[in-house]
Formats: structure tokens, sequence, C-alpha cells
């Protein structure tokens, strides 16, 4: 083996024009590999945070709409046991008006208790001016149905229920949440609040949310929540469910990344399987001089799977810092105005340390084939025809 393994070198050495260019196309390749993959990683992670990284990824309502959930503190005591969450917050949510002077807009209301409500909606980040409701009558508003009201913190607003009464609420707090409709017609409020809004008693609520550990298993939680509540009268709702349309961009977005790394790796394969066959034709002599020397078949197939070895090594260390630079090049020229990338960057060990290993395994995949040609080559023959 250790024979074996300094011959290959000698060959790698003896061909130093060859030997580069392979190890740029090794490198090229998984550069190219790592870059995709980190950019669509990236990508879909963007999509992912902006459409449920605030948001719930399982919601626990009542089947009927409109119709509050009776005793929520047991369905809480029940799911609070699934090891998989990672935040639980109950809200009421209600249709409602907003009057100013002569006029009336409908709104929603959505009272929260903010201490669990920030771990899902994180409000904080969202404040653009004031604070959160601390008091029963506070509320915050939309950057938007401010400017449309021309409302500013301190003002006082009247809040008219569905069924005609009215309750005074004073804004502490104006925020923006990135989504135009939310900005024109949410109204946040306490939960004491939101409930005199609904007429709700004290032991009712709209809707339990959540957020789990891994999103994309949502739809399984989901339905392990529901037999755990057993409630004919409660739905389960996951964000998969609601987001198909999503979810079918992202599965296409995955799969195109998959075959385009896969077809790196083929042509990679490939090429250095057809440079190393070539490899074997130009260094037979030396190899019918070897065998003819003591060196059996299976050491001189160990030269090329040691080539093979050696080429992948260094060429998936090549590639990853290609990949790398690939990477940091991006995030620095393709930028929006505001200075941030134009699409974000995943950074992922796993999947650089996986392309190398990729690398490494296909070029001594690749070695097998002059290694079985290099097997066949009788000594005799060789040297006879020089």
């Amino acid at each position: 083996m250790k024979l074996s393994f300094r011959i290959a070198l000698r060959f790698l050495f003896s061909s130093k024009g060859q030997t580069l260019l392979i190890l740029l196309g090794i490198a090229i390749g998984i550069s190219v590999q790592i870059f995709i993959g980190s950019l669509i990683q990236g990508l879909q992670s963007s999509l992912l945070d902006a459409t449920i990284g605030s948001s719930p990824h399982i919601t626990i309502k009542a089947v009927e709409k409109n119709e509050p959930l009776n005793h929520p503190e047991t369905i809480i005591n029940t799911v609070k046991k699934d090891e998989q969450l990672v935040a639980l917050s109950s809200s009421i949510t209600t249709g409602a008006f907003l009057r100013v002077d002569d006029r009336t807009e409908q709104i929603l209301v959505r009272g929260f208790n903010y201490s669990d409500a920030n771990k899902i909606y994180k409000f904080n980040d969202k404040l653009i001016e004031g604070q959160l409701p601390l008091q029963e009558n506070d509320i915050i508003i939309g950057k938007a149905l401010a400017e449309s009201f021309k409302l500013k913190i301190g003002d006082e607003v009247d809040i008219q229920s569905v069924n005609g009464h009215i309750i005074k609420g004073n804004i502490t707090g104006l925020f923006d949440l990135k989504v135009a409709a939310i900005n024109e017609s949410w109204v946040l409020s306490s939960i004491d609040f939101s409930r005199q809004i609904s007429d709700y008693s004290a032991d009712q609520i709209s809707e339990i949310e959540m957020q789990v550990i891994e999103p994309f298993d949502a739809d399984l939680i989901a339905i392990e929540l529901s037999k755990l509540i057993n409630q004919n009268e409660i739905s389960t709702v996951d964000w998969k469910t609601e987001n198909q349309q999503l979810l079918s961009g992202l599965n296409g977005q995955s799969t195109s990344s998959l075959m385009i790394q896969v077809f790196v790796v083929i042509s990679v394969v490939l090429a250095i399987a057809s440079v190393l066959a070539i490899s074997v034709m130009q260094k037979s002599r030396q190899l019918g001089i070897l065998k003819a020397m003591g060196i059996n078949d299976t050491m001189a197939s160990y030269i090329f799977l040691s080539q093979g070895f050696i080429l992948g090594v260094i060429g998936a260390i090549l590639g990853i810092l290609f990949g790398l630079g690939l990477l940091y090049s991006f995030t620095t020229f393709a930028l929006n105005p505001d200075g941030t990338p134009v699409v974000p960057i995943l950074i992922n060990p796993g999947f650089i340390l996986l392309s190398g290993v990729i690398a490494m395994s296909a070029s001594t995949l690749a070695s097998l084939i002059p290694a079985l040609k290099s097997k066949k080559l009788s000594p005799m023959e060789v040297i006879k025809n020089g």
C-alpha cells in the first residue's frame, strides 16, 4: 500500500499539467455545488423566516367559525406535554370598528399575553415607536392605520364591537409587521380588552397558537395534538396545510438544487475517470516494468486508487475554498440598496463537509475504471510492444 501510494504521487508529479487540470475540475465542480446548495438553503431559510418565523406553526381553534374555545386551560395543559413545542400563546381575536370623528373603519382586534406572544410574533422587534400594551385599555396600531387616521401615541380612540358597544382605547405604540393588510387592519391589545369587545367570558379564548422545534414536522405534530385533545368541536391547523403553494415552491427549489449538484458530481466523476484512463495508457510501459519487477495486479490497481484519493482530497480542499470565496463575493457585491444581500447565504458546515466527502468519494470511485484497466495489463506484452 505504501509503495503504491508513493508511486501514485510520483505519477501525479510527473504530469503536473494534467494533475492541475484534474484538480481544477474537481475544485470548480465542488465550489459550484457548495455555492448553489448554500444559495438555495439561504433562500429557503429566508422565505421560511418571512412566512412562519414570526407566526404560529400550529393553531388550535373551534371548528365553527367565530366560536370561542371553552375551558382553554385544559387544552393548554394537554398540549404542553409535547416536548417539541418551543412557544405557546393564547389569544382572543375579534372583528370590530375603529371610530375617529366621523370616520369608521373595520379592524381586527387581537388580544395577547405579550410575555408568551412575543416568543412567536416578536412584537418587541416590530415596534417602531412607543411600547406594548401594559394597562387593560392600552392598544397599539399598525403604521399604515395610524397614517390613514393621522393618529399618534397618546391619542384616545373609540373601538366599537359588532354588538354596538364602544370601549375607549389608548394608543401606546405603533408597529410594522411588514405586511400591508396587517398594518392597515390589526389593533393589538391585552386579552382583557379583547374580551370586552368580543363579549367572551373569563374562561373563553379564540385560539391557542404554537411554534415547534422543526417547522416541517408541524403537520405530524398537529395530528398528534389533535389525538391528545380528542374533541370533535376543536380543529388543529398547521402552517403547511395553509401554505401549499409555498411548500411546492420550496420542494421545487430543493429538487432543482439536488439535480444540479448530482449532475455536477457526475461530470466530475466522468472527467476524472477519462483522464486517469488515458493515464493508464500513458504509463503502461512504466506499469509493465513495475509488474515485471514484482508488483502484482492488486498493487498496480492501488496506484490509481491512490491517485484518485489524493486528487479527491486536494480537490475537495480547493473546492471548499473556492466555494467559500464565491459565497463571500456574492454577499459582498450582490446587495440591496439598504446594504443587505440580495439573497441571504446560509453557511452550513455540515453541508460543506458533505460536499468535501462527496468530492473525495467521487474521485476515488472514478479511479476504479483505470484501476481495473491497469490490472489487465500484461507486463510481457507491454514491454514487447514498447
